[in-house]
């Protein structure tokens, strides 16, 4: 699979998935653009680094979303999403580049 790199995917698909949410005001629609990027994502990073890696990273962008929720209630929506959303991407990007 050629394209968009999976780190801009995961990034797109919390920051998206976040946006559409809250300016839809429907969370399955969120959850439906997070949960397509993960899937597309996910399937490169299984492509390009293998199983382990794409189960680690998997689990990685399913935990920043979890975790982006408790850290918005420190230091905000935008910015806990932004962050994590970053944070999914740098790791997504050095697997990639690794592989």
């Amino acid at each position: 699979m050629t394209g968009v790199p999976a780190s801009l995917v995961t990034a797109g698909g919390l920051v998206g998935g976040y946006g559409v949410a809250r300016w839809t005001k429907k969370r399955p629609l969120g959850g439906l653009v997070l949960g397509a990027a993960g899937v597309v994502a996910g399937k490169q990073w299984h492509e390009k680094a293998g199983a382990g890696a794409a189960a680690a990273l998997g689990g990685l962008y399913v935990a920043a979303f979890a975790g982006s929720h408790p850290l918005a209630k420190k230091v905000g929506a935008w910015p806990s999403v932004l962050g994590v959303a970053g944070a999914v991407a740098l790791a997504s990007w050095a697997v990639e580049r690794r592989a």
